[in-house]
């Protein structure tokens, strides 16, 4: 039978780099419902957008670390949303879920579902936490069906004493180039790809804007949540 992957190949973290400031139980930082959006409106509606490009109408998908809203575009419907996250109360309130588990992934990173048995797996400003992202991750390849997405996305937020070392200690360009590993150490995910913002149909008044414009841009963006998603795929990606 042929090796469709799913094995761990080496360790990306080291132990120091797993390490959080605050040691105390997750489940007691966890334990009341934070109904708020940890980024702002233009991260989300690109993350919204990115979804909508990556993920098929009527697919099965696994949001991870989830909480009280997914981002999914609300006109497209899927098969089956499920979330695990830390809050019960939080995934209670999420429109968008079929079912939901709570579970710590620090500490128990087997994903209780049948291999492959979704189309997309998702982690949304949540990857920082994550203290053995190598099981986790072999869990979504084991979890995803071959040709299946997972969406990684987050920014330069977060609670500082509950993320890695590795991750608070890091930029930008790094935290990416981590993920990217996360994805990379586990036989069988296609070279995982960044992106960063999505590509827009340019007209010709735009193409012909002056330098105040482009100014103009750049310094709205710079006021914003920077926005970074690794995206990689089981095997291939589907077409």
């Amino acid at each position: 039978m042929r090796d469709q992957g799913g094995a761990i190949l080496r360790e990306v973290l080291t132990r120091e780099g797993r390490g959080k400031l605050d040691l105390k139980d997750d489940r007691a930082f966890y334990s009341f419902p934070r109904l708020v959006t940890h980024v702002d409106d233009q991260f989300l509606n690109t993350l919204t957008e990115v979804y909508r490009q990556r993920i098929p109408a009527g697919a099965e998908v696994l949001d991870l670390m989830s909480s009280w809203v997914s981002h999914l575009p609300p006109e497209v419907s899927y098969k089956r949303v499920v979330g695990l996250g830390m809050n019960a109360a939080e995934l209670a309130r999420n429109p968008r879920l079929d079912a939901f588990f709570v579970k710590n992934l620090n500490e128990e990173p087997q994903l209780e579902a049948a291999d492959c048995s979704f189309d997309a797996v998702l982690i949304c400003v949540s990857v920082q936490y994550l203290q053995q992202p190598e099981k986790v991750f072999a869990e979504i390849f084991r979890v995803l069906r071959p040709g299946g997405v997972c969406i990684v996305s987050f920014s330069n937020r977060m609670f500082y004493d509950k993320a890695i070392a590795s991750w608070r200690e890091g930029t930008g360009y790094s935290r990416v180039q981590l993920v990217k590993q996360y994805f990379s150490c586990i036989r069988g995910f296609t070279q995982p790809e960044t992106i960063t913002e999505l590509p827009k149909a340019e007209s010709k008044s735009s193409q012909n804007s002056n330098l105040l414009q482009k100014f103009l841009k750049l310094f709205r963006r710079a006021g914003s949540d920077p926005f970074y998603a690794v995206v990689a795929y089981r095997n291939f990606k589907a077409t």
